[in-house]
C-alpha cells in the first residue's frame, strides 16, 4: 500500500540532491556525436540528414544547430576528435619509452598508429575522404607529422640515426605506415602487431638504425 502523502518516510530529506532534468550538455553532445558518427559510415555524409541524427541521438533539431552549423562542421568535429585521438594514443605509448631510445620511441609510434587506424578506419575514411573537404585534413595530419618529426629529431639527437630533413623523413615514413595499413585492410587482415612489427624493422632501415 502506498505511503501517505505526509509519511515522513517517503519525503525526501533535506539533503536530498534533485533529479536533473535534462542530461548534462557534454553528454549531450557525446551522443549526438556517435550517432552522426554511425549514420556517417552506414550510409554516408551526403546520405546522411540532420532530422537522422537528432532522432538517433533523441534529441530537438534546435539542439544539433546549437552546436554545429551543418553537418559538414560536424564532419570537421569528428575529424578533430579522431585525430586527437589518433595523437594520445600514440603519445602514451611513446611517452612509456625511454627519451633517449629513439629505437624503442620509433617502435611504439609504428605500432600505435597502425593501432589507431585499425580501430578507427572507418571513421577515418568517412572524415578525411570526403569530397566536400578539399583540405583534406591538412590541419590534423599537420600536427600528427609534427609529432613523428620530434621523434625523428629526438632520435637524432641521442645518437640513434643520422638525419638530413626530419620533417621529409616523418613525411616519408607517415605516409608508408598509412599506405601499408590501407592495404592490409584491403586484404581482409587487421592484425597490428603482425604488420607493425616488419613495418618498424623496415623504418629503421631506412632511418640507418636496423
Amino acid at each position: 500500500m502506498p505511503a501517505a502523502p505526509d509519511d515522513p518516510l517517503s519525503l525526501p530529506g533535506p539533503d536530498a540532491a534533485p533529479k536533473p532534468r535534462t542530461k548534462p550538455a557534454a553528454v549531450r553532445l557525446d551522443e549526438l556525436m556517435a550517432a552522426a558518427q554511425a549514420l556517417f559510415i552506414q550510409k554516408g555524409v551526403e546520405a546522411t540528414t540532420i532530422n537522422e541524427i537528432v532522432e538517433r541521438a533523441g534529441v530537438a533539431k534546435g539542439t544539433f544547430y546549437h552546436y554545429f552549423t551543418s553537418k559538414n562542421d560536424m564532419l570537421a568535429a569528428l575529424r578533430a576528435k579522431f585525430s586527437q585521438g589518433f595523437l594520445d594514443h600514440i603519445d602514451r605509448e611513446v611517452q612509456a619509452c625511454a627519451p633517449e631510445d629513439g629505437v624503442a620511441r620509433l617502435r611504439a609510434w609504428t605500432r600505435a598508429g597502425v593501432e589507431a587506424y585499425f580501430d578507427g578506419y572507418e571513421l577515418h575514411d568517412v572524415v578525411f575522404h570526403d569530397a566536400q573537404h578539399p583540405d583534406r585534413g591538412v590541419a590534423e595530419k599537420s600536427a600528427v607529422l609534427e609529432q613523428l618529426e620530434a621523434i625523428l629529431e629526438a632520435g637524432a639527437r641521442a645518437g640513434c640515426w643520422k638525419l638530413d630533413d626530419a620533417a621529409l623523413a616523418a613525411i616519408v615514413l607517415y605516409h608508408g605506415m598509412h599506405g601499408a595499413v590501407d592495404a592490409s585492410i584491403a586484404q581482409g587482415r587487421r592484425d597490428a602487431q603482425a604488420l607493425s612489427g616488419p613495418l618498424s624493422a623496415m623504418f629503421l632501415r631506412t632511418l640507418g638504425a636496423g
